[in-house]
């Protein structure tokens, strides 16, 4: 089969499983397809992203060791030390560990960081949209006065 022949082939197949601009038609939140997000949801992933964060740099400190004077690192010294090629081995690994480590490290802050802002930022903007939907006396605005925004 020809490339050309192929590529179509898959484009005519990802085409029949993808929907773009759709979605099932029903009330928000009953599976319709709508983006539903709620504060509490937010809070409490934003939440486990803090706690992973916390019991990971706890357990990957526990195998490097807090200031490179663990069982690893006095392990690599002592290999290096006697001249086996085990030791740098072992601390190049030491060094990656690290550096992975502190890289999962700042994606579960950034995690938990973002929903973090994210819930504040959803909230202010609730009060917003709320203020700018009541007259001064309080009341709520028509209807009427809502669509014409969206002519």
């Amino acid at each position: 089969m020809s490339f050309d022949g192929e590529w179509s082939g898959l484009r005519a197949e990802a085409a029949s499983r993808m929907r773009i601009n759709s979605a099932r038609k029903g009330s928000p939140g009953e599976d319709s397809g709508d983006l539903v997000v709620r504060q509490d949801d937010l809070g409490r992933v934003g939440h486990e992203a803090f706690l992973l964060h916390a019991r990971l740099k706890k357990a990957g400190d526990m195998t490097r060791g807090a200031k490179d004077d663990g069982a690893t690192a006095k392990a690599a010294s002592a290999l290096g030390a006697h001249h086996f090629s085990m030791g740098d081995a072992l601390t190049t690994m030491a060094t990656m560990w690290n550096d992975q480590l502190k890289t999962l490290l700042q994606a579960c802050a950034h995690i938990s960081n973002g929903l973090d802002y994210t819930k504040k930022s959803q909230s202010h903007t609730d009060k917003e949209i709320g203020a700018s939907l009541t007259h001064r006396n309080g009341s709520a605005v028509s209807v009427s006065e809502i669509s014409r925004y969206y002519r």
